[in-house]
């Protein structure tokens, strides 16, 4: 690696960044003879971090970040005046397979700006992810963007050696992305993630027939919605993720708060910083809908568009229906346990099997991992001494709930324990 090769990964490395969406999991790849590493199976690969969080076990960079397009949110948009670069197929081939021989990384997240069309781009995606899997024979995990706009022919092709597809919708609405990224339309989005479904589908269908047929896809598709760059409520995004979710492919929606890279565009709201807890609801409201049997208006509706930032959406539902409460843990089926706020899928799973055995009490229940802290307030069963939520009432079961602030300290102002011989004085 030549320092020009290395210049280029960290400008196209510090471009790819704002993309949330690069999961890791959902396939296994097996090593072949002759052939370099393996995906393995479970849910994640992850094993480092980088200095803001996020893992890095993807080698997570674009192709160009020069872009045909002038979207107010992109960091990369045509009119920003920033370090350009961009990698030969060539190159990143080969920067891919150094890294991963030095085991740096366990497989490669691949997104790009658009040159010329998006067909042009995605081509060259495509070129990078055949040479990996075909002259270099690699089974390392591949995620590539697909671009919106692009052909079907190219769609297709790509989702024969990646492990996971994904397009982006950016904003949630027809009307603000216009707005926002007048080049751009929903329909350009949409047409991908339709090809990309109809791959993965059929070829499932001849994976039935033939076993050694190719995988589509195998890991599916993902996608991203910004959040806080438009006036869209929370319902309006969780109406879009669980439409999204019904098609049979789509595996994530992930939640980007929006950072405020173009501050001169007047078109965008003047954040001092992104909504990250906005952005951490949605999230758990996201989890609501694919495990919790819970429907987008039981969370969020006329009266209560957007998510309750003081505590989670689980917690919010409870408290505005206290008449669904308190759950019998002996008797309560299933998805009334799911709704109790403490109480998770495994844990529901658990009181369900081991209460055929015995009775469930305080006790079992901290040991089948229930967060008993939240879960006492909702529930009945043996051995519980406080008050139930019928009792205390929704506003008092809230400000119990509630994390109480850290008391202010004066730093300078030291405090001992001496025990009961000894008092100390701290300022008021």
């Amino acid at each position: 690696m030549n320092e020009q090769v290395l210049q280029k990964l960290k400008v196209l490395a510090e471009s790819a960044k704002y993309d949330v969406s690069c999961a890791s999991s959902g396939t296994v790849r097996r090593n072949s003879k002759g052939g370099v590493g393996n995906t393995v199976g479970g849910w994640g690969i992850c094993h480092s971090f980088a200095e803001d969080g996020r893992c890095i076990s993807l080698l997570k960079i674009m192709l160009t970040n020069y872009c045909i397009y002038d979207c107010a949110y992109c960091i990369n948009r045509i009119s920003n005046d920033i370090p350009r670069a961009t990698l030969s197929v060539s190159e990143l081939v080969d920067l891919t397979m150094e890294f991963y021989r030095r085991n740096y990384i366990e497989g490669l997240f691949l997104s790009s700006g658009v040159v010329r069309n998006p067909d042009y781009t995605m081509e060259r995606l495509v070129r990078v992810a055949k040479d990996l899997r075909e002259v270099h024979r690699f089974n390392g995990y591949i995620h590539l963007k697909s671009i919106p706009g692009a052909s079907e022919e190219l769609v297709r092709q790509a989702g024969l050696y990646a492990d996971r597809l994904s397009v982006n919708l950016e904003i949630p609405t027809e009307e603000n992305l216009k707005r926002l990224a007048p080049e751009k339309d929903h329909q350009s989005v949409y047409l991908p993630m339709k090809y990309i479904q109809q791959g993965v589908l059929e070829s499932n269908e001849e994976r039935k027939k033939y076993r050694k047929a190719p995988r589509f896809a195998p890991a599916g598709q993902s996608t991203q919605m910004i959040v806080g760059a438009t006036s869209e409520t929370d319902r309006d995004i969780l109406r879009v993720s669980s439409s999204l979710y019904e098609r049979p492919t789509m595996k994530r929606v992930y939640y980007s708060g929006y950072i405020s890279v173009n501050t001169y565009d007047k078109r965008l709201p003047a954040l001092k910083q992104p909504p990250l807890v906005r952005e951490n609801r949605l999230y758990q409201a996201d989890w609501l809908l694919r495990f919790y049997e819970f429907k987008v208006d039981e969370l969020v509706d006329d009266r209560t568009p957007d998510l309750d930032l003081e505590i989670d959406p689980k917690l919010a539902w409870a408290l505005r229906h206290p008449e669904f409460f308190p759950v019998n843990i002996q008797t309560a089926d299933y998805e009334s346990l799911l709704r109790v706020p403490g109480i998770g899928v495994r844990s529901a799973k658990l009181i369900v099997t081991s209460r055929r055995f015995s009775r469930v009490g305080f006790y079992e229940l901290k040991k089948m991992g229930a967060v008993m802290k939240k879960a006492k307030y909702f529930i009945t069963c043996n051995e519980l001494p406080d008050k139930t939520i019928l009792e205390l009432g929704p506003t008092q079961v809230r400000k119990l709930l509630l994390p109480h602030p850290a008391k202010k300290k004066d730093d300078l102002q030291l405090s001992f324990d001496f025990g009961d011989s000894f008092t100390t004085h701290e300022k008021p």
